[in-house]
C-alpha cells in the first residue's frame, strides 16, 4: 500500500498540468480524457468485484493488473496529442482500482485472521500508510519535477508500480478466515451512499482542478507537490484520530464535523487567496480526506460485511463515479478561475442535507421501535 501511494503521489498533482503544458490538450480535452479513463476504472473495479469473492487467492487479479498499467505509462509518455494520451491513461488507469480494491480485500481478510477484534482500526491504519506513500511520493514528484520534468515524474511513477509488482509476487496470500462473520455490519442505505457519492464528486473536482487554478494564479507547478505534501502530513496525523472518533461519537457524526471544515476550505479557495492561505487551510482539509478515505470507507465496506471483495469495489467505484462527475461539473464555469470551488461547496451542502435526514430517520425509527417495545412489555 505504501508503494502504491508512492506511485500515485509522485503523478497526480502533475497529470493534468502535464496535459496542459507538456501535450497542449486543452479544458475539454483533459477532462474527456480523465472522465473515460475513470469510467473504464469503474467497470472495471465494479466488475472484479462481483467475482472476486468467488475466488480463495485474490493477488492474482492485482498481480495482473499492474503489468497493464506499466504498459499504459509507456505509452502515455510517448503521447503527442489526444488520441495517444486517452489510450495511455485508460490503460494506466482502468486496472488501478482492481489493484486498490483488491489489496484492501486482502488485507482486511488477513487482520480478520490474525486479530480479528482489531480490524476495523488496522484498516484506517492500512489507509494511513497510503497516505505516508502517497505524502512520500508528493516530496519525490516535485523534486524530480525540478531536476528532470514531466517525463521524470512519469518514470517515478512507473518504479512505483514495479516495486508494488515486486511486492505482490513476494506476498503469500492466505485463504480467508472463517472470523468474517464475527464483522459488525451497517444497515444498507441508499441516502448514505449517495451523500458519500457527492462528498467523493467534491474531492475529485478539487483533486483536479486545484493544480490547475495553483499554477494559473501563481506560476510554479512545483508548489502543487508542495501543497498536497502539507496535506498528506496532516491526513497522517488525523487517520487514526479520526477512526478513534467515529468510533466513539459515530461515524455519521464526525461525517458532519469533517464536511462543514471542507466546507469552508472550498468557500475560500473560491475567492481566490493568497498562496500562503491556501497551505493554512490544508490542515482542516485534510480532516475531511483522513474521514472521508478512513472513516467512510470502513462504513461502506460495513454495509457488505459478509462480502470482502464487493465491498472493496464498491467503494472503489463509488469513489471512481464520483471523481467522473466531478470532472465534468466544472465546465459551468469557464477557464480555470478560483470561482470553480463554489461547486464543490455546494455539493458538500447538499451531501450534508442527506446525511442529517438519514439520521433523522433512524432516530425516529429507534424511538418507534423503542416505543413498540416498551408497549409490547406493558401488554404482557
Amino acid at each position: 500500500m505504501f508503494l502504491y501511494g508512492i506511485g500515485s503521489g509522485i503523478l497526480a498533482p502533475m497529470n493534468a498540468v502535464y496535459m496542459r503544458d507538456g501535450i497542449g490538450l486543452g479544458k475539454a480535452e483533459i477532462a474527456s480524457i480523465f472522465s473515460i479513463s475513470l469510467l473504464f476504472n469503474m467497470t472495471a473495479a465494479f466488475a472484479i468485484g462481483l467475482i472476486s469473492d468467488r475466488m480463495a487467492k485474490k493477488k492474482r487479479l492485482a498481480v495482473c493488473a499492474v503489468p497493464l498499467c506499466i504498459a499504459g505509462l509507456l505509452l502515455y509518455m510517448q503521447a503527442d496529442g489526444y488520441v495517444l494520451a486517452l489510450i495511455g491513461l485508460v490503460l494506466a488507469v482502468a486496472p488501478s482500482g482492481l489493484i486498490m480494491g483488491q489489496l484492501f480485500a486482502m488485507a482486511r481478510s488477513h487482520f480478520m485472521r490474525e486479530a480479528a477484534g482489531y480490524f476495523e482500526m488496522a484498516q484506517i491504519w492500512l489507509r494511513a500508510t497510503l497516505s505516508v506513500g502517497f505524502f512520500t511520493g508528493l516530496l519525490a514528484g516535485a523534486n524530480v519535477y525540478l531536476v528532470a520534468g514531466f517525463h521524470g515524474v512519469l518514470w517515478g511513477n512507473l518504479l512505483g508500480y514495479a516495486l508494488l509488482l515486486l511486492c505482490l509476487l513476494l506476498y503469500k496470500e492466505q485463504d480467508a478466515a472463517a472470523a468474517d462473520n464475527t464483522s459488525i455490519g451497517e444497515p444498507f442505505s441508499l441516502v448514505m451512499l449517495l451523500a458519500l457519492l457527492l462528498l467523493c464528486c467534491a474531492d475529485s473536482l478539487r483533486g483536479l482542478y486545484l493544480p490547475l487554478v495553483v499554477v494559473n494564479l501563481f506560476g510554479k507547478p512545483q508548489e502543487m507537490s508542495y501543497l498536497w505534501s502539507v496535506q498528506a502530513v496532516f491526513e497522517l496525523l488525523f487517520m487514526t484520530l479520526a477512526g478513534y472518533w467515529a468510533a466513539r461519537y459515530g461515524s455519521k457524526r464526525i461525517m458532519i464535523i469533517s464536511s462543514v471544515f471542507a466546507l469552508a476550505v472550498y468557500m475560500t479557495y473560491a475567492f481566490g487567496p493568497p498562496l500562503a492561505v491556501f497551505f493554512l487551510a490544508q490542515p482542516l482539509y485534510s480532516f475531511f480526506v483522513s474521514v472521508l478515505y478512513g472513516v467512510a470507507m470502513g462504513y461502506v465496506q460495513r454495509m457488505f460485511h459478509l462480502r470482502i471483495g464487493f465491498g472493496s469495489s464498491v467503494y472503489v467505484s463509488l469513489t471512481q463515479l464520483a471523481a467522473l462527475i466531478g470532472y465534468l461539473l466544472p465546465f459551468l464555469v469557464p477557464g480555470y478561475r478560483p470561482a470553480i470551488f463554489a461547486i464543490p461547496a455546494l455539493l458538500v451542502l447538499a451531501a450534508l442535507a442527506l446525511i442529517g435526514a438519514n439520521a433523522a430517520v433512524v432516530r425516529r425509527k429507534k424511538r418507534t421501535y423503542g416505543a413498540e417495545a416498551v408497549l409490547t412489555e406493558n401488554q404482557a
